[in-house]
């Protein structure tokens, strides 16, 4: 058991991270800060967030992607939760400890602009870019991601492993 910094207040939480892909095998990921933490650099997320009381990781993907890029799917296109993780990461004066899925959401056409609208202020300070990734260069970059080990792992999730990834100690 890894031993969690005694940093700040914890909160703990379950929570849902989603792999969009286009139809040429892009996958979209916010490029992101932590403005209360400027050193900590800046990482490429995909997109996703917390489970609020009385959802389903379903409802999770297809809420958060609405808030957060403004597409919108149903609760029929979220992959199963083959990924599972937990990790913990510094936000907003708050350490995070969080039990994870990921899942994959597949669109139809080409990855759509990013529409704002609907995010949380913090998540408009926070993610100040994004991009969609050919799945190639994600697996040979060295940025940073969160998850951390996305590189290694989205291609044999995206092949239907199930993973359980080790605890991540993400800041």
């Amino acid at each position: 058991m890894i031993e969690l910094p005694r940093d700040l207040p914890i909160l703990e939480r379950r929570a849902v991270r989603v792999v969009v892909l286009d139809h040429a095998d892009r996958v979209l990921l916010f490029h992101t800060r932590d403005p209360d933490r400027p050193a900590r650099g800046t990482w490429w997320e995909l997109p996703g967030g917390g489970m609020d009381p009385g959802e389903t990781y379903h409802d999770t993907a297809v809420r958060e992607l609405r808030e957060e890029t403004g597409i919108a799917v149903t609760g029929d296109q979220v992959g199963a939760p083959t990924w599972r993780r937990r990790a913990t990461f510094l936000h907003r004066q708050l350490r995070h400890v969080q039990d994870e899925v990921v899942v994959a959401v597949r669109l139809d056409g080409p990855g759509p602009d990013v529409d704002e609208t609907d995010r949380l202020d913090y998540e408009l300070e926070d993610y100040f870019g994004f991009r969609w990734w050919p799945l190639a260069e994600v697996v040979a970059s060295s940025a940073n991601f969160y998850p951390g080990q996305l590189p290694r792992l989205i291609t044999p999730f995206l092949a239907g492993e199930e993973i359980d990834e080790p605890f991540e100690l993400f800041s």
